[in-house]
């Protein structure tokens, strides 16, 4: 017997959503997103606020995230996300948060959004920065003893929504 996958999934993003209101778990995951913005920032990348980076589909990437940057990004929006929002984004090849060609969540995006862009001269440094800026966040995740997952955005906001 196979166990139910939605309730592992219920039982994380609870887990996720506990964790995530840990001072020093928030902190240090501040820490890394503040020492992208100090990377980006030196790199001085383009971004023309095209909204194509959250056009999955058109752009042919996918967005990946672990399981406390999606309960950051949940516990943190001014607009909560339900299932037909995800499902209507999927539908549209896009983000569920993305309002016109913006980003409704820009200050609490996750790190594969804020290391990701359009700009083809930033391509040869973004996997550097996403992967060592990921296992920093991995390393939050066993620090804390919180069960760590990588998923596809949509997908981990599904695990959150009702």
């Amino acid at each position: 017997m196979t166990p139910d996958r939605s309730n592992n999934d219920a039982d994380l993003a609870a887990l996720w959503l506990g964790a995530i209101t840990r001072d020093g778990v928030v902190r240090t995951l501040e820490s890394i997103y503040a020492r992208a913005a100090s990377e980006i920032a030196s790199r001085g990348p383009a971004c023309w606020a095209s909204g194509r980076c959250c056009n999955f589909e058109r752009t042919g990437h996918r967005l990946y995230v672990t399981g406390l940057e999606a309960a950051y990004a949940i516990t943190r929006a001014s607009q909560s996300v339900t299932r037909a929002d995800i499902d209507t984004a999927h539908a549209r090849g896009g983000c569920p948060f993305q309002a016109h060609n913006l980003c409704g969540i820009h200050a609490i995006k996750p790190l594969g959004c804020r290391v990701y862009f359009c700009d083809r001269a930033s391509q040869s440094w973004q996997q550097d920065l996403s992967e060592r800026l990921l296992a920093d966040i991995r390393a939050l995740h066993a620090s804390h003893a919180v069960e760590y997952r990588y998923g596809e955005w949509r997908a981990m906001l599904s695990m959150f929504a009702r």
